[in-house]
């Protein structure tokens, strides 16, 4: 039994500066001290789910730099038999927002392109040894309903 955390999934504002030469966008509240690797994904179909990824240590950001997600996230009370009543939240991110995801440990995320060829930059505190034993799938349709979305 995994214990409720204090963190909570968060979102992580930007800053946006304009002038003759162009716009400047800064991430001066995201600290990438515990980054150890970032990936990109794209969903070039819409249809595609990619759900539900769950984690007790590692903690997840995402930065969708090309057209648009649905990121969701799920508490979970139990990463080896979790249960089916457990309920969800997400955020509809657009590429134009700048704004960073955070999902914390404890928690699964799943995402889904709304809009074709949608690519998200995924960011992670742990190395790709070290959340080898940290990654518990879960079925698609478990939590939320993506088809409404």
């Amino acid at each position: 039994m995994v214990k409720k955390m204090d963190i909570k999934p968060k979102v992580i504002n930007t800053e946006s500066f304009q002038n003759e030469t162009g716009t400047l966008i800064a991430f001066n509240e995201f600290s990438l001290l515990p980054i150890k690797r970032l990936y990109s994904i794209e969903n070039t179909n819409p249809e595609v789910v990619r759900a539900w990824q769950g984690h007790k240590i590692e903690n997840k950001w995402f930065y969708v730099i090309e057209g648009a997600f649905v990121i969701a996230w799920v508490g979970i009370d139990d990463f080896e038999n979790p249960s089916t009543d457990l309920s969800s939240e997400f955020k509809i991110i657009e590429a134009s927002e700048n704004v960073v995801l955070h999902i914390p440990r404890g928690f699964a995320n799943g995402l889904k392109a709304i809009k074709p060829n949608s690519r998200v930059l995924v960011f992670s505190d742990l190395s790709l040894i070290e959340a080898e034993n940290d990654n518990f799938k879960y079925i698609s349709r478990n939590w939320l309903d993506w088809d409404k979305l």
